[in-house]
């Protein structure tokens, strides 16, 4: 298509948008007024009923924990996908590019930052099991939890260098995990239908509010998601490294 017939058929369809736009804005309330009625009634029934006190994840995981499931997949298949693109075939071969720009250096990790970077890897990891056994507490989660566990390998890269980053996040254990994760949220909902219940009904009894094992079935979900989660982004990474070294031709 030509410019000339390209852009009357551009402003037809950013004008038809912006009348879309406008038109959903009109339909806002106020600025902090809130109509309701589904957030007053999850305030009000999160604690009683399921001993939550972070009520989002009580949504995420409980009321619609069958979206959250979506999700979580969506997640497993883009990993799958990447991982499928790039990784290399038995046998294949690939020229070696240069990575760094003409007349400049390639250097080395300082000590410093050895020091440093080695020196949060515990702190880090500590921390994103914190979140994902938190998320019924307070803000967290498996996916948030997972997302800062996953940084704790990506560290060790940094402060060592390739091979040190293999050893303690090898294929042969993060691909496992990724797909246990992945598993373990569906069989949560599949052991309540064994029992009688709905798909991801939260029949573990409650034990009040305020600890690790509150929540009932909701410190499972977040525990599967939050291994999901780090094994994938683990995954990711590794197959992301192995492109760019092997594009490099040393390391």
């Amino acid at each position: 298509m030509r410019r000339s017939a390209r852009l009357p058929v551009f402003f037809v369809a950013a004008g038809g948008f912006a009348a879309l736009f406008l038109a959903g804005l009109r339909g806002l309330p106020p600025f902090q007024q809130y109509r309701g009625p589904y957030g007053y009634v999850l305030n009000a029934i999160s604690v009683p009923q399921r001993g939550i006190t972070d009520v989002v994840s009580a949504v995420n995981f409980d009321f619609r924990g069958f979206d959250t499931l979506g999700e979580e997949y969506i997640l497993f298949t883009s990993v799958i996908g990447v991982v499928a693109l790039l990784r290399r075939l038995a046998g294949e071969t690939r020229p070696a590019q240069e990575q760094t720009a003409p007349g400049r250096p390639e250097v080395e990790t300082s000590d410093a930052t050895r020091v440093f970077t080695l020196t949060l890897v515990g702190m880090v990891t500590l921390f994103g099991l914190y979140i994902v056994s938190h998320g019924q507490i307070s803000p967290g989660g498996g996916f948030q939890g997972g997302t800062i566990l996953a940084t704790s390998p990506l560290m060790v890269y940094l402060a060592g260098d390739f091979e040190s980053f293999r050893r303690i996040a090898s294929t042969r254990l993060v691909e496992p995990a990724e797909a246990l994760g992945a598993a373990g949220y569906a069989f949560i909902g599949l052991a309540a239908m064994a029992l009688g219940f709905a798909f991801l009904y939260n029949f573990i009894p409650q034990v009040g509010p305020g600890t690790v094992i509150s929540g009932g079935t909701v410190a499972l979900i977040d525990a599967t998601v939050g291994l999901e989660v780090a094994a994938g982004f683990v995954l990711l990474l590794t197959t992301f490294l192995e492109e760019f070294l092997s594009g490099r031709g040393s390391r």
